[in-house]
């Protein structure tokens, strides 16, 4: 069963109240006898307050010509003139500001012009308070609806900012998640990549050739080592817990030689410019850059050898990382290694290129800006 709304019981309520003030009026004036209008019109006008919130236009029609005939014409004379004021109110609480507007102004015209043709049933303080009663009738319902759109406006601006947060946190913790598996892809990608490559060395000379095999076990436990001291870092970072954690980031460009000795490969390394107040952010996106390339040429380019030069010039640090292998290597950032590089490269406003060398092998140029850096 449908509920009834507030505005349908205020409708039954005007309603009812009109149609016994009608009953009392033919009760007590029992000298007139009463024609079909009177029992005719009050019905129309009741009937058209009551469709007043389906069709707020077609009851204020209504209405208004029920009233405006009744008075001329019936021979009872009662309060139907209260039903104008409702569906007034109620046109100009939907939107109908010019019909409502419209309507009172032909009704008060027509009533000033019987009044002054024929004979005066109102006087003229009466004719003003009518008028008076018109014009609230019809501000009212344009107040109430200004405010009901300004509270309206206000709850979607309140959605759309709780959204906005939504999206926001949402937002960061996609950022938050890339940030970590970024994080633990450099310290736990290049140094397993390097056990990997030592284990497979100490097993193919264990036999032949102890003593590499010996070197290899040995760098493997160093790596090892490293793995799980810069795992443990990366983590009281990410929990900002990590009391014992080094004040400088695990990967830095401080440590650049540590960088080279790490890959196992033979690197020529070229430094120039200051490199030692570096802003942490460029800092740490250099050294995991530099031992990403360095894991690249160990793992793909089959070359032992490798070039590494880093500089401070113009505003920033500038990369490159070249090897002479034959093997074949990612240029689109299809492998997560390359995709890992760019990203940091681009997060502090630098770009990253890799690619085939003219004269043979690969390089990587990266180019981080110093200003970059939030």
């Amino acid at each position: 069963m449908r509920r009834l709304t507030t505005s349908t019981i205020t409708s039954l309520a005007v309603v009812g109240v009109v149609l016994a003030a009608l009953t009392v009026t033919w009760m007590v004036r029992a000298d007139r006898q009463p024609n079909v209008l009177d029992v005719l019109l009050p019905l129309v006008a009741a009937a058209g307050v009551l469709l007043r919130e389906r069709y707020p236009v077609v009851a204020l029609v209504v209405v208004s010509a029920a009233v405006a005939a009744y008075y001329p014409f019936a021979r009872l004379d009662g309060p139907l003139i209260l039903l104008p004021f409702v569906v007034l109110y109620t046109a100009a609480d939907r939107g109908h500001l010019i019909a409502a507007i419209a309507t009172g102004a032909a009704s008060l015209l027509a009533m000033g012009l019987g009044e002054t043709r024929g004979t005066r049933h109102v006087d003229d303080s009466t004719f003003v308070m009518i008028a008076g009663w018109v014009t609230a009738a019809i501000a009212a319902g344009g107040v109430t609806r200004n405010r009901r759109a300004f509270l309206q406006e206000a709850e979607r601006r309140v959605l759309d900012a709780e959204h906005g947060k939504e999206e926001e946190a949402r937002r960061r913790a996609s950022e938050e998640r890339l940030r970590i598996a970024r994080e633990l892809h450099d310290v736990l990608g290049h140094n397993i990549s390097m056990i990997n490559v030592q284990a497979a060395a100490a097993l193919h000379g264990l036999k032949k050739r102890p003593e590499e095999a010996e070197t290899a076990l040995r760098t493997i436990k160093e790596t090892s080592k490293e793995t799980l001291r810069e795992l443990r870092t990366t983590l009281g970072v990410l929990r900002q817990v990590d009391e014992d954690a080094p004040t400088a980031p695990a990967g830095s460009l401080a440590r650049v030689e540590a960088l080279v000795e790490a890959s196992g490969l033979a690197v020529r390394t070229e430094l120039s410019g200051p490199l030692d107040e570096v802003p942490v952010e460029v800092d740490l996106a250099a050294a995991r850059i530099i031992r990403e390339a360095l894991t690249n040429v160990s793992r793909h380019s089959g070359s032992r050898e490798a070039t590494l030069t880093v500089s401070n010039a113009s505003g920033n640090i500038m990369i490159r990382v070249e090897d002479d292998g034959p093997g074949a290597r990612f240029t689109e950032g299809s492998g997560f290694g390359l995709q890992g590089m760019r990203e940091r490269a681009t997060a502090l406003g630098g770009t990253l290129d890799a690619g085939p060398r003219p004269e043979g092998g690969f390089q990587i140029v990266a180019a981080l800006p110093l200003n970059g850096a939030s």
